[in-house]
């Protein structure tokens, strides 16, 4: 992996104003679906902060004191079980609190972005996800029940960038410009034949392997790919979603719904309902964020 550019540098070298809290527009929202009994998917959307827990004082009014410092990052999580039966939901639901776990006991990856380390930040988010990997398998181990698994996604935005952290084939889009791009590659067979050179770009979406995972977290591969991306652009959206949404609706068909979206809200509840529409045939989530001005 190249080293990334450094973080520090991009906040000295960025002309833009850091977002406040009260101009962040986050949403998200999931469903089961109209053919799954259960939802395996879960989500998350944070904000991380420094924070002084008063204990006891002599003052009049503790109230005004400062407890909480400003922002120091952004968190937004997807993970979708695999197997369709009960262990897929118990094993998202695991490597979405071990991610918490990871994140509020070390506060690593936040000592990593108050430095401005890239390179620090990468080696927390791969940390972060082996941690969920291994609470996973554990769980299966403890159950004696074969392999459990789940797809994980997880972005970290910490102005003036977003780092993603990804195994298996739950998406983060980001648009920019006037253009959305997939950050995230599939980790599916299916996409692994086509970077090979086996299978033709054009025929990976008919393919029976598009949707068999070639990593996931609880399964016997499980490695993450880490992106850097740029978000200082107000306006700008990162969008994590399920496949349950991209079996049904294309990209340029979210690019149409991210170019005219009113909020977050409103983005992710017209993306899901879009996916009901043409069947819904598994469980769909879709969170989005974005900066815009109070």
């Amino acid at each position: 992996m190249a080293s990334p550019p450094s973080l520090a540098g991009a906040i000295a070298a960025s002309p833009r104003e850091r977002p406040r809290d009260q101009e962040l527009d986050l949403y998200g929202l999931t469903h089961p679906g109209l053919v799954r009994e259960e939802n395996q998917d879960h989500f998350l959307l944070a904000t991380v902060h420094p924070q002084v827990v008063i204990h006891g004082t002599s003052l009049p009014d503790p109230g005004r004191l400062p407890t909480r410092g400003e922002r120091v990052a952004t968190l937004m999580l997807v993970a979708d079980g695999v197997g369709g039966g009960a262990d897929g939901g118990q094993a998202s639901k695991l490597a979405v609190e071990s991610v918490m776990r990871y994140v509020s006991s070390t506060m690593r990856c936040c000592h990593a972005a108050v430095s401005g380390s890239d390179a620090e930040l990468f080696a927390s988010l791969v940390e972060a996800a082996g941690k969920a990997h291994a609470a996973v398998q554990a769980e299966a181990e403890s159950r004696q029940q074969g392999v459990m698994a789940t797809t994980l996604t997880l972005a970290v935005a910490v102005w003036p960038a977003a780092f993603v952290v990804q195994v298996g084939d739950s998406r983060c889009y980001f648009y920019s410009g006037g253009q959305l791009r997939q950050v995230t590659r599939d980790q599916t067979v299916a996409q692994d034949l086509v970077d090979m050179g086996v299978l033709p770009p054009t025929q990976a979406a008919a393919s029976p392997y598009r949707h068999v995972l070639a990593r996931a977290i609880g399964a016997d591969e499980a490695t993450p790919e880490v992106h850097r991306l740029d978000i200082s652009e107000r306006g700008s959206v990162l969008l994590l979603c399920s496949d349950g949404l991209t079996k049904h609706v294309a990209d340029e068909e979210i690019a149409g719904h991210v170019r005219v979206m009113q909020s977050s809200e409103q983005l992710c509840r017209s993306l899901v309902e879009l996916a009901l529409a043409r069947g819904g045939t598994d469980n769909v989530t879709v969170i989005a964020g974005r900066a815009v001005r109070a």
